[in-house]
């Protein structure tokens, strides 16, 4: 008798809802079919297009010639390879480190209602509408030891040859892809914030919680599966960062700067050897997804069923 009332209830509950939307139910698969097809025609077909490649050995011209493992035998045993791959860990690591916590203080005053609080964003997200070639002049210029910044400031920058050695050049990278995507992140951690109901803050001033104790205990745990989603983006961008390199220091100096992404260009486009790039290409896919996966795994974000933020 008791099942049968649960079950009586159940269909009751879905018949309202059904009437509350107007009787339209969840979207069937046809509406995802055209971005399915998007992404198979411009995202899996031409990564398996570059898996078949590093097979092969090919200058641009001519058909592909089947080389078996040879390109990925060189890139394992070339040190340049094995150094870029190290590089960009690092950059990406370094990225990561610096962009979280500036993102996530960012965003949270942004949700805030602070005075010209809307206006100081908009100028702050102006980076972000810039290219990533346009910041990258723009910084080149700033930084130039002869007549930028750093010619003005000797006492601060030396001579002012920033990207004349590895640790300013690395340090030039990292501050550069800051400035431009921080507000990017910025902007998912305000929205994120907003969406954390206030009825949380609410109790905790009534337990007499300050400001930095609701931040901490309130705040950063209700951002916990923003913050996974926006350190994976942050991962992928800093593998694949490229026109930043190239423009910037141009893998230098020497190949103290040449990270995986521009490698692949020095190998594809400057040497012709399409086989070798499109091995260390698709290594870097491998590598992108592994350490996305390995965040997703360590933090437990795969096992989140909640729709609710940070549970």
């Amino acid at each position: 008798m008791t099942t049968t009332v649960s079950k009586a209830a159940v269909v009751a509950e879905r018949r309202t809802a059904k009437r509350r939307t107007g009787g339209v139910g969840r979207p069937g698969f046809a509406w995802a079919l055209p971005a399915t097809a998007f992404f198979v025609l411009f995202a899996v077909v031409p990564l398996l297009l570059v898996a078949v490649l590093s097979f092969t050995s090919w200058n641009g011209l001519g058909s592909p010639r089947f080389a078996g493992l040879d390109n990925w035998t060189k890139l394992l045993d070339d040190p340049v390879m094995l150094n870029s791959l190290w590089l960009s860990v690092l950059i990406t690591v370094l990225g990561v480190l610096v962009q979280t916590p500036l993102s996530i203080l960012l965003g949270v005053w942004a949700a805030g209602h602070q005075r010209n609080r809307a206006v100081l964003s908009a100028i702050y997200f102006v980076p972000l509408l810039l290219s990533a070639t346009a910041v990258s002049v723009l910084w080149r210029t700033l930084l130039d030891p002869n007549f930028g910044v750093p010619s003005q400031a000797k006492w601060l920058f030396g001579d002012g040859n920033l990207l004349g050695m590895q640790s300013g050049s690395i340090g030039v990278l990292v501050f550069v892809g800051a400035w431009q995507f921080t507000p990017f992140h910025t902007l998912i951690y305000q929205g994120a914030a907003r969406a954390i109901p206030q009825v949380l803050y609410q109790a905790a001033q009534i337990d007499g919680a300050g400001t930095v104790r609701q931040f901490f205990h309130i705040t950063l745990p209700q951002l916990r599966n923003t913050m996974i989603t926006s350190m994976i983006l942050m991962v992928v961008g800093g593998l694949t960062t490229f026109d930043t390199v190239l423009i910037l220091t141009q893998g230098g100096p020497g190949t103290d700067t040449t990270i995986s992404a521009y490698y692949m260009y020095q190998k594809a486009f400057k040497s012709f050897d399409f086989g070798a790039g499109s091995a260390i290409a698709l290594l870097l896919v491998v590598v992108a997804t592994v350490i996305s996966l390995v965040v997703v795994r360590v933090s437990g974000y795969d096992k989140m069923r909640s729709s609710v933020e940070g549970l």
